[in-house]
Order: C-alpha cells, then structure tokens, then sequence
C-alpha cells in the first residue's frame, strides 16, 4: 500500500498493533505497539541481508504479531530536508509495497520522522543503565525503532 500520514492512518487502521522499522544500512531495528497502540516496545535487530530474505522475515513477524501499519523512520537532515538516506528508506519502502508477500505489501506506511532517535537512546543506555558499547551495539537499533514508534503514538493521540 502507498504511503500514508497519520491522520490517514487513524482512519484508516483505527486499533490494532503498529510495528516500526529502524532501516539502516546493516540492520533493521524492529519495535512493536501493544493491541491498544498505548506502549511501544523493543522487538528485535533484524541483520540486513539480501531483498527477498529481509521482505520474508518482515511479513513473518507481522503475521505473528498481527500487525495493522508499519512506522518506518525517516533520517532527515538537521534542517528537515532528506538527504540520501532518506532515499534509501523510501526506497526500502517501495520495494515492501512491489516486492513484499501480499500481506506486508498491503499494509500501510506512515513515515516518521527519526532525527537523534539513535542518539536519543544511545545517551539514555549510558545513563541510565550504564551499558557497555557492545551491549548497546546489540540493542540500540531495535530500542531506535521504540523511540520512533512512541513519537508516532504521540502525534496519533
């Protein structure tokens, strides 16, 4: 399905579980929402592989956690504009809606936006849990994919 913004998807998919993707270049943080969309949780970090692979592990999780919408970030610029990584995400996006299996292809996109997701919660593992880099390493992009998702609840309320 195209890519839709929040107002469209509050009519759209008025309940059920969102999940947001964290797309980088080597990962894809996964995060979830609950069935009343009120807490956005960690999931899991996907390793990027090749297309078909990344697609089919995707429609997996979203058949098993029965998902409504994905979120997907969208790294702008300090300034707002989009630079190449933000065409890359798109792209990322467009090659869910034409090449996905049927059931995650028909789902909704809604783009948000990311910027400092990652260091936002980078900085809070350091704070407030005093994690070493390696165990950041392991969870950062999947806890990302959280921060992104809960903004997204935000704007929805």
């Amino acid at each position: 399905m195209a890519a839709v913004d929040l107002a469209e998807l509050k009519t759209l998919v008025p309940a059920g579980r969102l999940m947001a993707l964290d797309v980088g270049t080597k990962t894809i943080g996964i995060a979830t929402t609950d069935a009343l969309r009120m807490l956005a949780t960690p999931l899991m970090t996907l390793k990027r592989g090749k297309l078909a692979v990344d697609l089919a592990a995707l429609a997996e999780l979203t058949k098993k956690h029965e998902i409504k919408a994905l979120v997907i970030g969208l790294p702008l610029n300090m300034d707002g504009t989009e630079g190449p990584r933000c065409q890359s995400v798109r792209q990322f996006a467009t090659n869910i809606a034409n090449h996905g299996p049927p059931a995650l292809a028909a789902l909704p996109v809604v783009f948000q936006d990311e910027r400092l997701s990652t260091a936002a919660v980078t900085r809070g593992m350091i704070d407030d849990y005093d994690m070493s880099r390696a165990k950041r390493a392991e969870r950062v992009d999947a806890a990302a994919a959280a921060w992104i998702l809960e903004s997204a609840l935000a704007r929805l309320r």
